[in-house]
């Protein structure tokens, strides 16, 4: 290679809110697979750890395979990612069975070369060479819906990605949005907002559906209902 030559590192557009999930072909515990393809017409969450055998990402693993058959109820799978090798993945996973009396039964990919961590925006500045704690729901179309990023040092809420994910297929399917904590809201307890009125006809619409007893209003504009 002449002086004057180098190579380009590629650059990543990272994946946003309402885009399609990019086509990513990896190594996981469970084989290669493809992503999104490999989980066509089913949410999944897709989870990065800074790295196998550590204590914080041990008790996540064993905090959301806890919780899986509740996500598989959701019609939604999980998926880990770190930048390991398969090998590693697999002595971890025996180790937490073995000791902690937990089976791993979800697929981890080993991005021991770091692309798809950096093609997901995993790998952060002062952080090293290790993931962060992200995680990308994704639903059945391939569409990202939500995205988190967690700092190394701070393992995360399962519970909050489970109601995530309960919450975006409630609201696709009644064309509602969702009140903060729900379904424990401070107000409105767990009855799920309606959308604010975008004409003088919507807003009388709100006013005689809270006169019949169809829903319930703070304001034309603050408007709730049990589901």
């Amino acid at each position: 290679m002449e002086e004057d030559e180098y190579v380009e590192e590629e650059e990543y557009t990272l994946p946003l809110i309402g885009e399609t999930f990019p086509t990513i072909e990896t190594q996981t515990t469970e084989g290669k697979v493809v992503l999104p393809e490999h989980f066509k017409g089913k949410w999944f969450v897709l989870f990065s750890h800074p790295a196998d055998f550590t204590p914080v990402c041990t008790t996540e693993f064993v905090a959301f395979q806890k919780r899986y058959e509740e996500f598989k109820k959701l019609n939604c799978e999980l998926i880990g990612l770190s930048i390991d090798q398969v090998f590693s993945h697999l002595k971890w996973k025996e180790w937490i069975n073995d000791n902690l009396g937990v089976k791993i039964e979800f697929p981890i990919i080993a991005d021991d070369t770091g692309d798809i961590a950096r093609q997901l925006g995993m790998l952060h500045p002062n952080k090293g060479k290790n993931t962060v704690r992200a995680v990308f729901i994704v639903d059945p179309k391939a569409v990202v819906r939500a995205i988190l990023y967690y700092p190394q040092e701070l393992g995360r809420n399962m519970d909050e990605i489970l109601r995530m994910v309960k919450g975006l297929q409630l609201s696709d399917k009644e064309g509602v949005a969702i009140p903060a904590n729900w379904p424990n809201n401070e107000i409105v307890k767990d009855h799920v907002i309606i959308n604010p009125a975008s004409s003088e006809e919507e807003k009388a619409q709100r006013l005689k559906d809270k006169e019949e007893g169809k829903i319930e209003c703070f304001d034309w504009w603050l408007c709730h209902k049990k589901i």
